[in-house]
């Protein structure tokens, strides 16, 4: 590479890495009575989607935090806006237990 073009072609390195990482959704499934996967990683402004195949309601519970409520048969989603580790249970079935650990972004 000729050394005239080096500088561009840091500053397009430099560009590229200073992008910020695109937001993903990370699926939790339920089916018979447990959140599976039970951990999962994210970061924050990732989507948490829980699809809940039972025939009962559940939740996404985190005490004296935030609360998804997941029909029957359907899905439910919250955006993760803080970093941290968060466990959570629901609140109908408090056996089914599950664990987020959010990093920043």
């Amino acid at each position: 590479m000729p050394l005239k073009q080096l500088p561009a072609a840091a500053m397009l390195m430099l560009a590229v890495s200073a992008l910020p990482a695109r937001a993903e959704t990370v699926t939790v499934t339920i089916e018979g009575l447990v959140f599976s996967p039970a951990a999962i990683s994210a970061k924050v402004g990732d989507t948490i989607e829980w699809v809940n195949k039972d025939a009962l309601a559940h939740t996404a519970t985190v005490k004296g935090g935030w609360e998804v409520m997941i029909p029957p048969k359907k899905t439910a989603s919250m955006v993760l806006k803080e970093a941290g580790q968060v466990d959570y249970y629901c609140r109908f079935h408090p056996n089914m237990k599950g664990r987020i650990s959010v990093a920043a972004p």
